[in-house]
Protein backbone atom coordinates (compact mmCIF):
# COMPACT_ATOMS: atom_id res chain seq x y z
CA UNK A 1 0.00 0.00 0.00
CA UNK A 2 2.86 2.25 0.81
CA UNK A 3 5.19 1.75 -2.46
CA UNK A 4 4.82 5.04 -4.65
CA UNK A 5 2.62 4.61 -7.52
CA UNK A 6 5.80 5.14 -9.93
CA UNK A 7 8.04 2.63 -8.63
CA UNK A 8 5.74 0.35 -8.27
CA UNK A 9 4.58 0.69 -12.16
CA UNK A 10 8.47 0.63 -13.14
CA UNK A 11 8.63 -2.50 -12.03
CA UNK A 12 5.88 -3.76 -13.14
CA UNK A 13 7.02 -2.77 -16.63
CA UNK A 14 10.56 -4.67 -15.68
CA UNK A 15 8.58 -7.81 -15.46
CA UNK A 16 5.83 -7.60 -18.13
CA UNK A 17 8.33 -5.79 -20.67
CA UNK A 18 12.12 -6.64 -20.38
CA UNK A 19 11.46 -9.71 -18.46
CA UNK A 20 13.87 -8.94 -15.40
CA UNK A 21 12.42 -9.40 -11.78
CA UNK A 22 15.64 -7.04 -9.66
CA UNK A 23 13.09 -3.70 -9.22
CA UNK A 24 9.99 -5.49 -8.41
CA UNK A 25 11.79 -7.89 -6.06
CA UNK A 26 13.24 -4.78 -4.02
CA UNK A 27 10.10 -3.43 -4.35
CA UNK A 28 8.27 -6.44 -2.17
CA UNK A 29 11.37 -6.76 -0.15
CA UNK A 30 11.59 -3.14 0.95
CA UNK A 31 7.22 -3.45 1.38
CA UNK A 32 7.51 -6.62 3.31
CA UNK A 33 9.76 -5.04 5.77
CA UNK A 34 7.84 -2.24 6.55
CA UNK A 35 4.75 -4.36 7.02
CA UNK A 36 6.41 -6.12 9.28
CA UNK A 37 8.19 -3.38 11.85
CA UNK A 38 3.83 -1.97 11.34
CA UNK A 39 2.82 -4.97 12.60
CA UNK A 40 5.54 -5.38 14.99
CA UNK A 41 4.54 -1.40 16.55
CA UNK A 42 0.91 -2.31 16.90
CA UNK A 43 1.29 -5.52 18.52
CA UNK A 44 3.41 -3.48 21.29
CA UNK A 45 0.55 -0.97 21.31
CA UNK A 46 -2.12 -3.78 21.90
CA UNK A 47 -0.01 -6.11 23.60
CA UNK A 48 -0.78 -10.13 23.60
CA UNK A 49 -4.67 -11.30 23.09
CA UNK A 50 -6.51 -12.14 26.73
CA UNK A 51 -6.61 -16.16 26.15
CA UNK A 52 -10.16 -16.03 27.81
CA UNK A 53 -11.78 -14.03 25.51
CA UNK A 54 -10.50 -15.94 22.84
CA UNK A 55 -11.48 -19.31 24.92
CA UNK A 56 -15.18 -17.78 24.96
CA UNK A 57 -15.73 -15.20 22.18
CA UNK A 58 -18.36 -16.66 20.44
CA UNK A 59 -20.21 -17.21 23.62
CA UNK A 60 -19.63 -13.57 25.04
CA UNK A 61 -20.80 -12.60 21.22
CA UNK A 62 -23.79 -14.92 21.04
CA UNK A 63 -24.70 -13.24 25.03
CA UNK A 64 -24.20 -9.88 23.74
CA UNK A 65 -26.20 -10.11 21.01
CA UNK A 66 -29.05 -11.71 22.44
CA UNK A 67 -29.25 -9.04 25.27
CA UNK A 68 -29.86 -6.75 21.86
CA UNK A 69 -31.71 -8.34 19.86
CA UNK A 70 -34.10 -9.19 23.01
CA UNK A 71 -34.12 -5.21 24.35
CA UNK A 72 -33.16 -6.53 27.89
CA UNK A 73 -33.27 -3.78 30.59
CA UNK A 74 -30.18 -3.93 32.76
CA UNK A 75 -31.77 -6.24 35.53
CA UNK A 76 -32.95 -9.15 32.75
CA UNK A 77 -29.52 -8.88 31.64
CA UNK A 78 -27.68 -9.94 34.68
CA UNK A 79 -30.20 -12.59 35.12
CA UNK A 80 -29.86 -13.52 31.39
CA UNK A 81 -25.90 -13.43 31.75
CA UNK A 82 -25.86 -16.00 34.88
CA UNK A 83 -28.11 -17.93 33.44
CA UNK A 84 -26.05 -18.34 30.39
CA UNK A 85 -22.28 -18.94 32.14
CA UNK A 86 -23.97 -21.58 34.70
CA UNK A 87 -24.92 -23.74 31.27
CA UNK A 88 -22.09 -22.77 29.17
CA UNK A 89 -19.27 -21.58 31.38
CA UNK A 90 -16.95 -24.18 33.75
CA UNK A 91 -17.33 -23.07 37.26
CA UNK A 92 -14.35 -21.60 37.66
CA UNK A 93 -14.77 -19.42 34.67
CA UNK A 94 -18.11 -18.26 35.54
CA UNK A 95 -17.21 -15.22 37.85
CA UNK A 96 -14.93 -14.29 35.16
CA UNK A 97 -17.60 -14.52 32.07
CA UNK A 98 -20.20 -12.47 33.71
CA UNK A 99 -17.87 -9.66 34.55
CA UNK A 100 -16.47 -9.70 30.81
CA UNK A 101 -20.60 -9.43 29.41
CA UNK A 102 -21.66 -7.18 31.66
CA UNK A 103 -19.03 -4.89 31.35
CA UNK A 104 -19.69 -5.03 27.42
CA UNK A 105 -23.01 -4.45 27.51
CA UNK A 106 -22.36 -1.55 30.20
CA UNK A 107 -20.13 0.08 27.48
CA UNK A 108 -21.69 -0.71 24.29
CA UNK A 109 -21.63 2.12 21.56
CA UNK A 110 -22.08 3.02 18.21
CA UNK A 111 -18.45 1.87 17.37
CA UNK A 112 -18.38 -1.05 18.70
CA UNK A 113 -21.49 -3.20 17.92
CA UNK A 114 -20.34 -4.33 14.34
CA UNK A 115 -17.91 -7.10 16.17
CA UNK A 116 -21.16 -8.29 17.79
CA UNK A 117 -23.01 -8.56 14.44
CA UNK A 118 -25.53 -5.89 15.71
CA UNK A 119 -27.13 -3.69 13.10
CA UNK A 120 -27.35 0.20 14.10
CA UNK A 121 -31.41 -0.09 14.43
CA UNK A 122 -31.06 -3.08 16.63
CA UNK A 123 -28.54 -1.39 18.83
CA UNK A 124 -31.06 2.47 19.04
CA UNK A 125 -34.53 0.15 19.63
CA UNK A 126 -32.64 -1.95 22.88
CA UNK A 127 -30.46 1.43 23.94
CA UNK A 128 -33.90 3.09 24.68
CA UNK A 129 -34.79 0.12 27.26
CA UNK A 130 -31.33 -0.01 28.50
CA UNK A 131 -31.49 2.64 30.60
Amino acid sequence: MDVPEQTYINGLIGVYELNRTELFSEIFIWAYERSCSRYSATRQVLGDPDPFRLRYREIIRETVAAIVHNCMNKKLATAFIRERAKDLIPMPDQERFIEIVETIAMSLHEGNIARYRLSPREYEKWHKTWR
